[in-house]
């Protein structure tokens, strides 16, 4: 690519580029704005004018206009010829009251503790540490035992971005006839309920912290009886005995140390030839656009972890003892990533 210089209307041109770059500060407050006040809920009958969708939230008129406006470059809501405002397709998984909302994540990934994490880039370029435990004095999971409040909107908030894609792992996957699943670190359980409901002979058990685990999403009649929680740190020892486990957007969290002690744990449960899945982002390379790219950041700045290629994680994998025997693609950014116990 020519990185000569440019001038006139071409310069212009990049200078927006970096300029709408600049801009995702104001657009991610704007988005987390309208869906704390639960905008797009007052929009489910139609579009409607600013004022009036206004008055209808208790929110201020010409202000709310403006952030909508926004939204509406990036495709969240939409502006018609008379000036109201409707629903897009994005905007409709802002409602509280929708199968596979993404309120509650859309409220987590916008939290301070995200802004004041990012503004330590400029130090983190320097130092290589997580800017969380510069900000905060101490790490995020860490934080998150401090604050209970913090820790529940993590919890409903992964348990919200992530609900979609459990049901297309657990359908993209062909797992044993009958079994025992163990699903380590599946927070509130909404994979281990898919993969459950799919496969009436398996057995399954979620594994986590005690706090996360008490508030599961298992007891549903399509799992009855086939079920149980096992509390406990997945750095120390995990259930024995399963036959598959999972371990969904787990590794990413962690630096190559760490996952392995996660890792071996999992090892020393599970029996020769019995299979991990890793179901976690594989960075592709080369310059386009991918999810994985920016969810990198977030790894980066308030974690110790990142995202992987398939290299680093066929690496990772064999030195804990796993052979990784095949990487399925999926309808979302994820992949899984099947290894067999050696």
């Amino acid at each position: 690519m020519d990185a000569t210089p440019s001038t006139g209307a071409h310069h212009l041109a990049l200078a927006a580029q970096l300029s709408e770059v600049a801009f995702g500060l104001f657009q991610a407050s704007a988005l987390r704005a309208v869906t704390v006040h639960r905008v797009a809920d007052h929009l489910a009958g139609g579009p409607l004018q600013p004022d009036e969708l206004a008055r209808r939230a208790g929110l201020h008129g010409p202000t709310l206009r403006r952030l909508l406006r926004l939204l509406a470059t990036r495709g969240i809501f939409q502006e018609d010829g008379d000036g109201a405002f409707g629903l897009t397709p994005a905007a409709e998984l802002l409602r509280t009251d929708v199968p596979g909302s993404a309120h509650s994540g859309m409220i987590w990934l916008t939290e301070e503790v995200f802004r004041r994490s990012a503004a330590g880039f400029e130090d983190a370029l320097r130092t290589g540490e997580a800017p969380f435990d510069a900000a905060y004095g101490m790490p995020f999971f860490d934080y998150l035992h401090t604050d209970a409040q913090a820790q529940a909107r993590f919890d409903t908030g992964m348990a919200a971005m992530s609900g979609p894609e459990d049901e297309v792992v657990a359908e993209t996957y062909a797992f044993p006839a009958t079994g025992t699943v163990v699903d380590v670190g599946g927070g509130r359980g909404g994979l281990l309920r898919a993969v459950l409901t799919r496969n009436p002979g398996l057995s399954g058990v979620l594994f986590d912290q005690e706090q996360t685990v008490a508030a599961h999403l298992l007891d549903v009649k399509e799992t009855a009886g086939r079920w149980r929680t096992d509390a406990g740190s997945f750095f120390e020892a995990v259930t024995p005995g399963g036959d598959v486990y999972l371990l969904k957007h787990i590794l990413h969290d962690w630096n190559d140390e760490d996952c392995l002690r996660i890792l071996r744990a999992i090892r020393a449960a599970i029996a020769p030839g019995g299979t991990l899945l890793a179901v976690d982002a594989v960075l592709p390379p080369g310059n386009d656009p991918h999810f994985a790219k920016g969810l990198d950041l977030i790894m980066l700045a308030c974690l110790r972890g990142r995202e992987r290629t398939e290299e680093e994680f066929r690496a990772l994998l064999g030195e804990a003892g796993f052979r990784v025997s095949r990487v399925i693609a999926t309808e979302t950014f994820a992949s899984i990533i099947e290894a067999v116990a050696e």
